[in-house]
């Protein structure tokens, strides 16, 4: 159990499944891959009724959204950007990594069609790009981790306003207002978990999660929205121990299942000329626009943040930070999966530039924090050898 809450598993995991994917979907398991993704199981008595792989994305990821959102609330209330002083630095690093790759993906996409698929190459994994630093990063500062931590946190909550905002067609106003009751319920009750009812209180919170997930999906709202929302409204210290009671399934099950269901896409018989914009404003923006407006901003950040030179970040760091950035992997796969929706075949040739491209950026970022690493190693050891 301790080896799946590890960040390196975790990484590790994620990736073995994508490859895993991509590999079968193109093997002779493909075609019943295929049709078993496409199939349809409605629950019965209820209007819900998905494909599989819409349960996988729409259902399961829900709970991973749900654990970011309790990390969230935990980092905003008591931890790394409980302040404004502390957010600034990676709040304004966070968005210059949004909007160079925005600006690098529409710059190539144009006159394409294709520009709304802008948001893919904005997010991170903060999952992957923690084991990368995990794997590669002994003997960094403890600073670099922690910016980097705030970078991609900040970054989660940008991509969770774009999936609300941008990715919402037609909300039914009245089950989005039956859903935020639920929400409001489920906060009241996790304020209960510690009297003698907690039994009865943790069925309570389940049939509440479930029915407030079911009214967000039902509302035209994507689903996962359902999980931040419940995250956030639950109280800080149960909700982190839910999220360390569900740290095992969401690395160890969770995304592997939706990086395999993401990545199962057939390589497109075209050659290079035949690909679509999107495939290569995805493949340049991921791993350049992210390094780029993620390195740039931060620095700028130096001119305005607050004068502590413990948290500064030299350039050198900061590009390390922003070869980090570029891991989309999850939530990029989800940004193309919605703004590709209409377009199967630019959907998939979205996701195996966000494959390619999160593998560049884990490329150049193990090769960054490397370096890095074994520069501050080296500096530590010839502090301790030189007599004072």
């Amino acid at each position: 159990m301790g080896l799946i809450r590890s960040e390196r598993a975790a990484a590790v995991l994620l990736l073995l499944a994508a490859a895993g994917g991509l590999i079968a979907a193109n093997s002779p398991l493909g075609a019943g891959l295929f049709e078993l993704q496409d199939a349809h199981l409605a629950i019965p008595g209820t209007p819900l009724d998905l494909s599989v792989g819409h349960w996988i994305s729409d259902g399961l990821l829900a709970v991973f959204f749900f654990v970011v959102a309790v990390e969230l609330k935990h980092e905003l209330t008591a931890g790394q950007l409980n302040s404004v002083s502390k957010a600034l630095r990676p709040a304004i690093a966070a968005l210059g990594g949004v909007l160079v790759p925005a600006l690098v993906y529409l710059a190539i996409t144009a006159g394409s069609g294709y520009e709304g698929g802008w948001p893919i190459p904005t997010a991170t994994d903060i999952a992957f790009a923690l084991g990368v630093l995990a794997v590669f990063g002994k003997g960094l500062p403890t600073r670099v981790r922690v910016f980097i931590l705030a970078l991609a946190i900040l970054d989660d909550i940008v991509a969770i306003l774009i999936i609300a905002v941008f990715f919402t067609a037609d909300p039914s106003i009245p089950m989005l207002i039956a859903a935020v009751v639920g929400v409001v319920v489920f906060g009241a009750l996790s304020r209960l978990l510690h009297t003698r009812m907690r039994a009865l209180v943790i069925v309570a919170m389940v049939v509440v999660a479930v029915t407030v997930w079911a009214l967000v999906s039902l509302s035209g709202v994507h689903a996962t929205i359902a999980g931040v929302a419940l995250g956030l409204a639950m109280l800080r210290g149960p909700g982190l121990r839910v999220r360390h009671a569900l740290e095992p399934a969401t690395n160890g099950f969770i995304l592997p299942l939706f990086a395999f269901s993401a990545a199962l896409v057939p390589l497109p018989q075209v050659g290079l000329s035949g690909l679509a914009a999107p495939f290569w404003g995805i493949l340049v923006a991921l791993p350049v626009g992210k390094l780029v407006g993620i390195a740039v901003a931060g620095r700028l950040a130096v001119a305005v943040g607050p004068r502590d030179p413990a948290s500064r970040l030299p350039m050198t760091e900061l590009l390390a930070a922003g070869a980090l950035g570029g891991v989309g992997f999850t939530v990029s796969l989800l940004m193309n999966e919605l703004a590709f929706a209409g377009s199967p075949e630019v959907a998939d040739e979205g996701t195996l530039a966000v494959l390619l491209g999160s593998s560049v950026s884990i490329v150049v970022s193990a090769v960054l924090v490397s370096l890095l690493a074994a520069r501050y190693r080296r500096q530590r050891a010839l502090a301790v050898s030189t007599p004072s």
